[in-house]
């Protein structure tokens, strides 16, 4: 008689495993004393089954010493577990993780055949997925941005992957997000000698390859633009001669011509093996044999898996056609919607300038020759421009003048006009170096972080924007406290300065030639920025954690990820997604995208693509993803020896600037929220009401306005009755809350 009644299916995969035995089969009428043990050791099975525990050694131990009991299987328990075990395991992942379509013929030898489980922080990234490698293969590690690419390699090379080889000699090549400030102070050629014990002849020899200078072997790795720094990573990769190359995005920063080498490397490897993630689908399909994909089944419960793939991008995706996008620049689901820019004083149509170069060079300090001579080119809204070129031709420099963060070398003989309220948003090639000091926070946090003043507060502390020692000497030495507005009069740009010890009605107004003369330039930019930045009505837009997650979810960051992730979990796709959108928070006029394509996955690609198409604002991006900049940019800049030539026109496009501010609904949370719902009497609350008129039934300004809501904010009556100009004692109509200003409130 049989006690326990194990699962059907467990019970006959059992079955089906053990040897054709009369004495393990029971039939009608037959007492057989093996019924008893085959259902206890089926059903202790289906509880390792359940439980995705499909370790040999843990079945064996776990279910041998029953079935060694029957005198069929004395001599052969193990054996029979581990045929069971296959059996069962195949049934629970429902033959996908395991139904490689690799023959053992392929060729090449084993290196690892392991199953494990990967998590990061609290994330189960993949759960007891199987893993084989061969020697000589290219694989290419395919998923969507988040799903655990990166972490994976990682853990291979910190050998922290459950069953791992430790005998295996691996070398990664990341993608260069993360800034250290300390590998970037080594100089380039010791770096290489330490790092790979080769001789020095064979290091710079792969340094000439590669199109090294002297000059930058012994430079430091700091001075080398992104382009080089990715082809110093390969140089290192290319001398270590590991048993698995880890490659994350190598194409990241590189032209043509690097590219087509490193191609050229990979597919004569005999026996290394190459585990690669990269966006750039051409470059993938050139080099991969397999493809190894992060792949989700309702049979696998809400974890994916790997599952391997025999061939090319293009045979994987033959047997994936629902992963046709790696080959199409369009997006299914995901959209990014851009905020349209707002009105340029004076800027009536699409095709109007807002940025003029005449006769411009650049020199570096210290160097003897120009790196950019006689630029002449302009932008205006319809403007969609690629600037391209090889690596440490220009391109970023150029960039760098157009932004504002540097000047010509010869301001005297050139001309460079930027509309003085131009909004520009500035994703550089390492903006998650800004970001990456927040590693601990939210992205709703940084972002609030960055903008709770109303302004770009990471923008006006870089470089480009901070007020020097010397220029603050010239601004103490002046008197000068602060500048109060700007008008233009008479065609030409004038502040309003105040001095210290001086009253409001003694401010004077000098031009910008004049106070550029002065020396006060940073403080010049400072004041143009947050100006600006009042225009696009960031005053007004509330930093809210609600407000900032609305936002986050039009550029495809979900509030798992924006609200309750942190930066640290976020992968290099997410963290773009989170740069864009932080710099799209003040609605720019210009977006301006250095290597855009580095991290972001095919279908992020597309959505980019189309919400750039949408959007009513300019765009300048640097790129070496050639479908990608073709489906936006009309127009091509092209940097090399110092010239750059304009080819191909922007076509005029709709104009869809803002005229006016918008608008933001007063959200409620916090003490505020509280009070509502009666939970606190000490809070602000909605009953201080807006300001209108003044006491006097004047009207209030708006910069009153503005200021009045910030009082309003904090509490502050005693700022809100001398805003409306109420008289000490008396009582405003319709402001009754404020009260009569001989008791202040508490």
């Amino acid at each position: 008689m049989v006690i326990l009644e194990p699962p059907q299916h467990t019970l006959k995969l059992l079955r089906d495993s053990l040897p054709d035995d009369p004495s393990l089969v029971g039939g009608e009428g037959v007492e057989n004393e093996s019924a008893e043990v085959i259902a206890y050791v089926a059903a202790l099975a289906a509880s390792l089954a359940d439980a995705q525990d499909f370790d040999s050694t843990t079945w064996v131990e776990a279910l041998a010493p029953y079935l060694a009991t029957l005198p069929a299987l004395s001599s052969t328990s193990e054996d029979a577990v581990e045929n069971f075990r296959v059996l069962a395991e195949q049934a629970a992942l429902g033959g996908g993780n395991d139904d490689s379509d690799e023959e053992d013929e392929f060729g090449g030898e084993e290196l690892c055949n392991i199953r494990f489980s990967l998590a990061y922080g609290g994330k189960i990234l993949l759960h007891q997925t199987k893993m084989r490698l061969r020697r000589g293969h290219r694989y290419a590690l395919v998923g969507q941005n988040g799903a655990g690419k990166t972490t994976l390699m990682t853990a291979i090379q910190n050998g922290k992957l459950e069953g791992w080889p430790n005998h295996l000699q691996t070398e990664y090549v990341d993608s260069g997000s993360n800034v250290d400030p300390v590998h970037e102070a080594r100089h380039v050629l010791k770096f290489l000698l330490d790092t790979t014990g080769k001789s020095v002849e064979k290091c710079k020899a792969m340094l000439d390859e590669l199109k090294f200078t002297q000059t930058m072997m012994d430079g430091t790795i700091g001075e080398l633009s992104g382009g080089w720094q990715m082809k110093l990573r390969l140089a290192k990769a290319v001398l270590v001669d590991a048993d698995i190359l880890l490659m994350d995005e190598p194409t990241n920063h590189l032209d043509t011509g690097t590219v087509e080498w490193l191609e050229r490397y990979l597919q004569q490897l005999t026996d290394t093996t190459v585990i690669c993630v990269s966006h750039d689908t051409p470059f993938v399909e050139n080099i991969c044999t397999d493809v190894v994909h992060y792949e989700s089944r309702p049979a696998w419960g809400p974890h994916r898996k790997l599952v391997h793939y025999t061939g090319k991008m293009s045979a994987f995706v033959e047997k994936q056609p629902q992963a046709k996008h790696y080959f199409e620049l369009a997006t299914t689901d995901l959209l990014f919607k851009f905020p349209e820019p707002g009105r340029l004083e004076g800027i009536r149509t699409s095709t109007q300038k807002f940025l003029e170069m005449e006769n411009v060079n650049y020199r570096y300090p210290g160097a003897s020759v120009d790196t950019l001579t006689n630029v002449n080119l302009k932008m205006s809204l319809s403007s969609r421009v690629a600037i391209l070129g090889a690596n440490g031709a220009g391109k970023t420099t150029l960039v760098k003048m157009l932004v504002g963060d540097t000047g010509p070398s010869n301001p005297d003989d050139c001309k460079l006009y930027i509309h003085h309220n131009l909004r520009v948003a500035y994703v550089a090639q390492h903006s998650f170096h800004h970001v990456e000091q927040h590693m601990e926070e939210s992205p709703a946090a940084y972002i609030a972080w960055r903008f709770k003043d109303a302004y770009d507060r990471e923008k006006i502390e870089s470089l480009g924007f901070k007020i020097s020692a010397e220029e603050q000497e010239k601004i103490d030495e002046f008197g000068l406290e602060g500048i109060w507005s700007r008008r233009m009069r008479a065609g030409i740009l004038e502040y309003e300065v105040h001095k210290k010890n001086t009253r409001e009605k003694d401010n004077k107004y000098f031009s910008k030639d004049e106070l550029l003369t002065m020396g006060f330039e940073k403080l010049l930019k400072q004041t143009d920025e947050k100006i600006a930045a009042k225009e696009a009505g960031l005053d007004l837009r509330p930093c809210t954690t609600s407000e900032i997650q609305r936002h986050l979810d039009d550029f495809g960051l979900t509030q798992e990820f924006g609200t309750y992730g942190k930066v640290r979990g976020l992968s290099g796709g997410q963290k773009v997604k989170l740069v864009l959108a932080a710099a799209m928070w003040n609605c720019p006029h210009l977006l301006v995208l250095d290597e855009p394509t580095n991290y972001l996955d095919r279908e992020a690609l597309g959505a980019l693509s189309a919400a750039l198409n949408e959007w009513g604002g300019s765009v300048l991006m640097i790129s070496h993803n050639k479908e990608f900049y073709t489906s936006v940019c009309k127009e091509e800049w092209s940097v090399g020896d110092g010239k750059v030539l304009i080819e191909g026109i922007s076509a005029e496009r709709k104009m869809k600037a803002v005229s006016k501010k918008k608008t933001y609904a007063k959200e409620v949370e916090g003490d505020e929220l509280l009070e509502q719902s009666g939970g606190n009497t000490n809070a602000n609350g909605d009953k201080y009401k807006d300001a209108s008129v003044n006491f006097w039934g004047k009207t209030v300004s708006k910069k009153e306005v503005r200021n009045f809501d910030k009082a309003k904010k904090k509490g502050d009556v005693e700022l809100m009755r001398k805003i409306l100009l109420v008289p000490k004692g008396k009582l405003m109509p319709g402001h009754e809350e404020l009260g009569d200003g001989l008791e202040k409130k508490k």
